[in-house]
This record gives C-alpha cells, structure tokens and sequence, in this order.
C-alpha cells in the first residue's frame, strides 16, 4: 500500500486535533454538536476505483445528494428537525438540517460511473476511475542498428 503524504493535510488534521482538544468543551458547552457537523468520511483507494464511506445514521435514502465534479466529492444530507409536542429536551446533540462534506479526490473519476449503496446507515460510494488516473504500461522500442 502506496501512502501519500500531503503536507497540508497534515496540517489540516492537526489544527482539527488542537482546536477540539482546546475549544471542544467550550464549543459543546455553548453549541452542542458543533465539532460534528460535517459527517465523518473515509476514503481509500481500491485499485481500479476509488471507495468512500460514511455513517449516517437515521437518514433515509431519499435525504441525500451525492455530486461529482472534476475532483470533488460531494455528499450533502437534509435532516428535517423533528419536533415532538409536550417534550422537554435535556441535551440536543444531533446535527439537523443542511450539512455536507466536500472531499477533494487523489484523481479523476468517471462521474457518470459512480455507484452509491445505503445499507443500514452506511452510505458506501464506488468511484471508478478515469482511464487518464489509471497506470500505463509503456512499450520500449529498440531501434536496431
């Protein structure tokens, strides 16, 4: 396995991990769910796709939009705020309404070949890959002399 290193995601993945280890018990006191807003996505090559996977949990089928273009992924969910009469809430954590991810993808895929499958809360993506993405054997040829 092949592990690339991208300077700015490691800086990404490091300023996520100082800000909710500094401000994430400030920010859940004031704004319950604020560090989780945005689903959680994991991603990983698969030879002759790419593959992407996320947990959304309670979601139904219909309740998501999943867009390619160029090298983005775009996963958006609507969850509709469900208002219960004569209810007192203690802690409201889940996330409702409009959220979304936006994943930039390692190469280019075939946008019209993406296949999604929603298996008890599990949203699994197949994204195959571009011809232009794909390894090339190239011939050497020996000029006799």
């Amino acid at each position: 396995m092949t592990i690339y290193y991208n300077p700015l995601n490691q800086l990404r993945h490091e300023m996520d991990r100082l800000l909710s280890g500094t401000l994430g018990p400030a920010l859940e006191g004031i704004w319950p769910g604020a560090l989780r807003s945005q689903p959680a996505v994991n991603l990983w090559d698969a030879g002759e796709s790419l593959k992407a996977e996320t947990e959304l949990p309670g979601v139904k089928s219909e309740q998501i939009d999943i867009s390619v273009l160029g090298r983005e992924l775009t996963i958006r969910v609507e969850r509709p705020e469900v208002v219960e009469e004569n209810v007192t809430y203690h802690r409201r954590e889940r996330p409702t309404g409009s959220i979304h991810r936006v994943l930039e993808l390692p190469c280019d895929v075939k946008a019209d070949g993406v296949t999604a499958e929603f298996l008890n809360g599990v949203l699994t993506l197949t994204l195959p890959k571009a011809e232009t993405a794909k390894p090339r054997k190239i011939t050497v040829n020996v000029n006799p002399e």
